[in-house]
């Protein structure tokens, strides 16, 4: 019986997730974690940081243990192209459009991602994503933010 490599994706991604979350666990060193009852701002911080190592751990294990991948496959250009820059696209437009308008555009960006989305869904599932996320972080939250922001008043 051959000798089996290592899946050198799963061991790859496995090390790059402790790395970060090594980093990012390194940076609430100086911040108060307090307790599960009581959290101080470096608790949320951490325990992000714990998981993320943790899930690195086991992807990692699974490289070194488990079964080789035979390879990548196909790139979803299409899906890159259209989920990365939603948010940033969001980022940039909500502070001038709102809430309302920059999310309803973000989500219409990123349902393009899927090639069987056609435009009609598109912008129902948009005003969908909108609603719900309007009455949820505005109204059931009361979350302070502009829905509609000063590029839109006349």
């Amino acid at each position: 019986m051959p000798a089996r490599l290592s899946d050198t994706v799963d061991v790859t991604t496995g090390a790059a997730l402790m790395l970060v979350a090594a980093f990012f666990g390194w940076q609430t060193l100086d911040l108060d974690t307090g307790t599960a009852l009581r959290m101080g701002p470096g608790y949320f911080p951490a325990v992000l940081s714990g998981l993320l190592f943790l899930l690195g751990a086991i992807i990692l294990a699974k490289g070194l243990i488990g079964p080789a991948h035979v390879g990548f496959g196909r790139l979803a250009w299409r899906g890159m192209l259209f989920i990365l820059p939603a948010p940033v696209i969001f980022g940039l437009t909500v502070r001038g459009l709102g809430f309302v308008p920059a999310l309803f555009l973000a989500a219409l960006i990123a349902a393009q991602a899927s090639v069987r989305m056609k435009p009609v869904p598109s912008v129902i599932l948009a005003l969908a994503v909108t609603l719900f996320s309007t009455l949820i972080f505005s109204y059931a939250l009361g979350l302070p933010f502009q829905r509609f922001g000063p590029w839109l008043r006349f």
